[in-house]
C-alpha cells in the first residue's frame, strides 16, 4: 500500500493531501504560498513541502508512490514546466524535474483549473457526463474542457482562458494587459474590489452576493454587472464548444443559487445562436484542485485510483 502526494498551489495558500488508493484524503495540510517573498521563494516552498509530505507518508508506513502538483498560470504538463504565472510571477519553472530530483518519485504537473475539472469529472458533478466545461470563478476566471475524465490543454497550453475574453471592449484594464475582460468584472476579486470602490467598505464577494439578495442597491448593481459579464463570457464559450453542462467552481460559486439562478436567467435572455447548457455547482469545493492533482498522480502508477 502507498500514499499519493497531492498539492494545489494558489495565490494565498498551498493545499495538500495524502491520498489512499481510492482517492480519499487520509491527511490534509495547508501552508501559506508566501508570494510576497517572490517567485523563487514560492518554488522552494513547494519543493520543501513535497519532501515533508513524503516523510509524513513514510512515517505512517505508507510510502508515497507519486506526486501530483497543480499550479496556476500557463502550464506545459507533458514537459513538467510552469511556463508563466502572473499571480505568483514565475517563468519557465521545471517543477517536474525539481520535485523528482528531491523525492525520487514520478510527478504529474497540471494547471490548477484543469486538475479541478478532472476531479469533478471523476468524483464530482461531472460524473454523469462524458464531457463538459468546468469553470472556476475565484481570484481569476478560467475554464477546462474535460472529455472522458481528462482536460484538454490546447496546442500552446492556453485552452480555457475565458476570463480574458473581452466582454466590455474598452472597459476596465485587466491584469493580462487587455481591457474589458470578463475577469475584471465577474471574478470574486473584481466583485469585492468594485463594491469596495463604490461603498468605501470592504466586503468579500460572498457578502456582496448576500447583500444583493437582501435588496442592497449598491451590492445589487455590482452583482448584476458581474453576473451579466460572466453570462456573456460563458455564452461566447458555448458558441465555440457547445457543452452539455457547465460546472461552476471557485469562490464565487460558493454563493450557490445566489449566483446560479440569475446566471441561468441571464444566459437564457442573452443567448442568440447558443443553447444554454445545464449549470451545476461543483461538488468538491476548494478541494477539487488538490484531488485532481492526486488523481493525475495515480494515473502515473500501475493501479491508478480505485473507484
Amino acid at each position: 500500500m502507498a500514499y499519493l502526494i497531492a498539492l494545489d498551489v494558489g495565490g494565498t495558500g498551498i493545499k495538500a493531501a495524502l491520498l489512499d488508493a481510492t482517492g480519499r484524503a487520509m491527511e490534509q495540510y495547508w501552508r501559506p504560498t508566501g508570494r510576497e517573498q517572490g517567485p523563487d521563494a514560492v518554488v522552494r516552498r513547494i519543493v520543501t513541502f513535497t519532501e515533508e509530505l513524503q516523510r509524513q507518508a513514510a512515517g505512517a508506513g505508507m510510502p508515497a508512490s507519486a506526486v501530483g502538483l497543480a499550479v496556476p498560470g500557463i502550464v506545459d504538463a507533458p514537459a513538467g514546466v510552469g511556463i508563466r504565472s502572473t499571480t505568483i510571477g514565475w517563468r519557465d519553472i521545471p517543477f517536474g524535474e525539481l520535485v523528482r530530483e528531491r523525492t525520487g518519485l514520478p510527478v504529474a504537473l497540471s494547471h490548477d483549473v484543469r486538475a479541478g475539472g478532472v476531479a469533478e469529472a471523476r468524483l464530482g458533478a461531472g460524473r454523469a457526463h462524458r464531457w463538459f466545461l468546468f469553470v472556476a470563478v475565484g481570484t481569476g476566471i478560467a475554464a477546462a474542457l474535460v472529455s472522458d475524465g481528462r482536460a484538454v490543454p490546447g496546442a500552446q497550453h492556453r485552452a480555457g482562458e475565458i476570463g480574458h475574453i473581452p466582454v466590455r471592449p474598452g472597459g476596465e484594464e485587466c491584469v493580462c494587459g487587455g481591457a474589458g475582460c470578463a475577469e475584471a468584472y465577474a471574478s470574486a476579486a473584481a466583485v469585492a474590489r468594485r463594491h469596495t470602490a463604490l461603498t468605501g467598505t470592504h466586503s468579500e464577494a460572498s457578502q456582496v452576493a448576500r447583500l444583493a439578495a437582501a435588496g442592497d442597491v449598491a451590492a445589487g448593481g455590482v452583482w448584476d454587472e458581474a453576473v451579466t459579464a460572466l453570462a456573456d463570457a460563458l455564452l461566447i464559450a458555448c458558441a465555440v464548444v457547445d457543452p452539455p453542462l457547465i460546472v461552476l467552481g471557485g469562490g464565487l460559486a460558493e454563493s450557490g443559487e445566489l449566483l446560479l439562478a440569475p446566471l441561468r436567467a441571464r444566459m437564457a435572455e442573452r443567448a442568440t445562436v447558443q443553447h444554454p447548457p445545464l449549470l451545476a455547482r461543483a461538488q468538491l469545493g476548494d478541494r477539487a484542485g488538490c484531488l485532481g492533482a492526486g488523481l493525475l498522480a495515480a494515473d502515473l502508477t500501475k493501479g491508478g485510483i480505485r473507484r
